[in-house]
């Protein structure tokens, strides 16, 4: 008898939905705010995660008062870790910053977006760093319904 997530596993498997994971080390700024831009301009055509190679202990409060600015709340959320799973399930792995961390798996569509770390950074930074992210979750977009995997 399967389980439950067997059973969600096997049913997104069937679905038509692209799966994307963003990946940074901490999973507390960049691929936060990546997750949720896209998760939100997607609507529910992409399945959107985030994961982190070192997870830190929260979403950094500045990355989330930048993303209440555009309506998005990342209050509760939280940082969460890469597993091979979440790797495995995914179409396209975004990595922002985590290196070597992230495993490679063959099929998978991998992209590197070099985009600042907003750790540490003031209000001002961070919404630069938001709409960076932001101009690039509308690339990916773009090129995710041209390859017609959004229908």
């Amino acid at each position: 008898m399967k389980s439950d997530r067997e059973k969600t596993r096997i049913d997104h498997a069937a679905s038509v939905v692209p799966e994307v994971l963003f990946v940074c080390t901490h999973n507390a700024g960049r691929s936060q705010m990546a997750a949720a831009l896209l998760d939100a301009r997607a609507k529910v055509k992409v399945h959107v995660r985030s994961a982190g190679s070192a997870p830190g202990d929260e979403v950094n409060p500045t990355v989330v008062a930048a993303m209440s600015e555009v309506g998005l709340d990342l209050s509760k959320e939280y940082p969460k870790p890469l597993t091979d799973d979440v790797v495995r399930a995914a179409d396209a792995v975004i990595t922002m910053g985590c290196g070597d961390a992230c495993p490679i798996y063959p099929g998978k569509r991998y992209l590197d977006w070099d985009v600042e770390d907003p750790a540490g950074k003031d209000l001002t930074t961070v919404r630069r760093i938001r709409d960076d992210i932001a101009r690039r979750v509308d690339g990916l977009l773009a090129d995710l319904a041209q390859a017609k995997q959004l229908t």
